[in-house]
């Protein structure tokens, strides 16, 4: 095949461009779908955008209460403590052979505790009491010996100075005297010593005995009859440092870890108000003693020593406290405000005026509202427009509106 063949080949067949030339007759069609295309996407936009739920944070519009209405600054959590607090045991080593305390007992300062066995004890003080009365007798006899030999040195002095008898009799006789008088005075240095032992068996003895060092509750009672008690823990397992131990109910006070970022609103001699989880509804006035000057490095806290003002049997240690820090102290029977709480930064501005959104049945319902003056803390009173219950939006995004969808994420108490 030659190069002119070659060329008829590559030739481009009129007939058949003409043929495809009905191509542009499609175009309507397509123009068609790509403006229905258009359209479709256009109207899920407008579905999404105005149908589309929209995540919020909520929480709960409550009443005014008597702390609330005092002003509370802050709120925290924490333990009862008690500030005086020991487990009682004796300064000796002993088995014990009585017990006279059981867990809830009301015990009183000096009152007996517990007796450990004394025969051991009791046979040592009898032994340094007897020593003691020998040594006191030689100390008599001493005594009685150095005032014969005086009055037989005088004598002889006498007869000496006379010349009846030789100066050197006199002179024994004087060191007689005083040989005796320095044997005294060692005796009753002996006698003193052996006083001092007494005294200590004594003490020993008396350690049988445990006594309750301050008035109290005992809380838990640690041995029983038969067990050897220590100071120490000599002997394992089997060896028990404690008798009990005692709690003075008088010193109870509440521990709370209050954030460091907020330490600044507490003051030493601040009202404050208690909470115990066990009793919520009873509220108990008390205060700061006192802002403990170290913080928590891992919880980033300051531990916070609150006074309760007052006392009673349902409290104890250990026990879960809610503390509300007041601006003032609580007053009984003032009227409360009328209207409900809700945090500050629910409340935003849509077209010059003040609105907060409530959440029911899903969507954010506009509530237009006039805020008190008053400041509760965090929290403002909105005297209408809300009611106690009333699931209220914290912090509303600016795109929510009156109606949109939205679901609660995070919900605060």
């Amino acid at each position: 095949m030659d190069n002119t063949e070659l060329l008829k080949g590559l030739r481009i067949d009129r007939s058949q461009r003409e043929d495809h030339g009905q191509g542009p007759a499609r175009w309507p069609w397509i123009v068609a779908v790509v403006l229905l295309l258009l359209f479709a996407l256009a109207a899920a936009g407008w579905w999404w955008f105005g149908h589309r739920s929209i995540a919020v944070q909520a929480t709960t519009a409550v009443a005014p209460t008597a702390d609330s209405a005092a002003g509370a600054v802050l709120q925290a959590t924490g333990y009862v403590t008690a500030r005086r607090q020991a487990t009682v045991s004796a300064q000796i080593t002993g088995t014990l052979t009585e017990v006279l305390i059981e867990e809830g007992d009301r015990v009183h300062k000096g009152q007996v505790l517990a007796r450990l066995d004394d025969s051991g004890y009791r046979a040592a003080l009898n032994a340094a009491k007897a020593g003691a009365s020998a040594a006191h007798a030689l100390v008599a006899q001493y005594q009685a010996q150095l005032a014969q030999n005086l009055r037989d040195a005088a004598r002889e002095q006498s007869l000496a100075v006379q010349g009846l008898v030789a100066k050197q009799l006199a002179e024994q006789a004087r060191t007689l005297a005083d040989t005796t008088r320095a044997q005294l005075v060692s005796q009753q240095r002996q006698a003193a010593s052996a006083d001092a032992q007494v005294a200590e068996a004594q003490v020993n003895f008396d350690y049988c005995v445990v006594h309750a060092p301050f008035n109290g509750v005992i809380t838990t009672k640690d041995a029983q009859v038969g067990e050897i008690i220590s100071p120490l823990s000599a002997g394992g397992g089997f060896t028990r440092t404690g008798v009990g131990t005692i709690v003075d109910m008088e010193s109870l006070e509440v521990d709370v870890d209050v954030n460091e970022a907020y330490i600044g609103r507490v003051k030493p001699g601040m009202a404050a108000e208690a909470v115990l989880d066990a009793y919520p509804d009873w509220k108990i006035s008390a205060h700061v003693i006192a802002i403990v000057p170290a913080a928590d490095r891992g919880k980033a806290t300051v531990k916070v020593r609150v006074a309760l003002e007052h006392k009673d049997g349902r409290i104890v240690p250990d026990m879960g406290a809610r503390v509300s820090f007041l601006e003032e102290k609580v007053q009984d029977n003032v009227p409360l405000p009328h209207g409900v709480l809700v945090p500050e930064t629910s409340i935003v501005q849509r077209d010059g005026a003040s609105v907060v959104f409530v959440v029911e049945g899903g969507k954010a319902l506009q509530r237009a509202v006039t805020p008190a003056t008053q400041h509760y803390g965090e929290l403002r009173l909105l005297p209408a427009a809300v009611n106690a219950g009333d699931s209220v939006v914290v912090k509303p995004p600016p795109d929510l509106h009156d109606g949109v969808d939205v679901h609660v994420e995070n919900a605060s108490p």
